[in-house]
């Protein structure tokens, strides 16, 4: 780069987790299709990955409901440059659900803390993020300033669309577009449900997990485009952001191949717009770290 030339827009994977199986199992790891996934992904793996692929920054999101996770997230965050923003997890329904995320953020890293996800997709009542316990967790998230990750699946975005209405002051980031059921090749209800959430103000979607939905084996970019397009015309570029999902992603491609992906998904935007999907909304929205 040239003096005076302005430096390229910074590349933020908005979306990962990593693992290491002799700290904690991750019990969802089961059977012979997710049997790749269970050796240990470290940050170092991934720091090589991200490297080739020119990516400058990313969010470590939690993978489990157990609680020590989060402050193992917060010391990873804080000792690998990488990791500008830790998504963790905190029981919502516990009375004590402030003090608990004050607690976080003066652990050792705590100031990386970002946002609070909890395995609604797991939940068998959808509409578990209007319970009045969950209210008031929700509450204490944006009394935090932080941003809460929705994972669910297309039944519970009604519901997440009502919470996101009576908490307008909270963020609400759409993991994996609402997990649309891709390998099937159907759009309906999930557009419409989905499109109904990102009539809120407060609601922004990551362009995250596709390839997953899809058939792991078979897909194609012409597959993933309907879903990718669908969250593109709902959200806008202002309130789309990339990430990778690794390491679940390499069930379906490698790390270098869902950025590419991405990009050629976008590729029809401004260069403004594709900085914003690619970077901007990230650092914007999770407030994210720039040392």
């Amino acid at each position: 780069m040239s003096a005076g030339e302005p430096a390229p827009p910074r590349l933020v994977d908005a979306h990962h987790h990593v693992w290491d199986l002799s700290v904690r199992d991750q019990d969802w790891i089961t059977g012979p299709r997710l049997a790749p996934l269970r050796r240990d992904f470290l940050v170092g793996e991934l720091e090589a990955e991200a490297a080739a692929a020119g990516v400058s920054a990313s969010v470590l999101v939690q993978t489990v409901t157990v609680a020590e996770e989060t402050p193992e997230f917060l010391a990873l965050a804080r000792a690998h440059p990488l990791i500008a923003g830790v998504v963790g997890w905190s029981d919502l329904t516990a009375p004590d659900v402030a003090d608990r995320l004050a607690a976080l953020g003066d652990l050792p890293g705590g100031s990386h803390l970002v946002g609070i996800r909890h395995q609604v997709q797991g939940e068998r009542d959808p509409r578990w993020l209007l319970r009045p316990d969950v209210h008031r967790g929700l509450s204490a998230v944006a009394g935090a300033g932080l941003v809460y990750d929705l994972v669910i699946t297309p039944e519970q975005l009604p519901a997440a669309a009502e919470a996101a209405a009576a908490h307008p002051g909270l963020t609400f980031v759409l993991d994996h577009l609402g997990k649309p059921p891709i390998a099937a090749g159907t759009l309906e209800p999930w557009a419409a449900a989905v499109r109904g959430l990102a009539a809120l103000p407060n609601t922004v979607c990551k362009l995250s997990g596709m390839v997953v939905e899809a058939d792991w084996r078979r897909w194609a970019v012409t597959d993933l485009r309907p879903y990718a397009q669908t969250v593109l015309d709902a959200f806008g570029p202002g309130r789309l952001m990339y990430g990778s999902d690794w390491p679940v992603c390499r069930l379906a491609s490698s790390y270098e191949e869902v950025l590419a992906v991405a990009r050629y998904l976008m590729a029809g935007l401004s260069p403004h717009e594709r900085a914003e999907v690619f970077g901007g909304v990230a650092d914007r929205v999770y407030g994210l770290r720039r040392d």
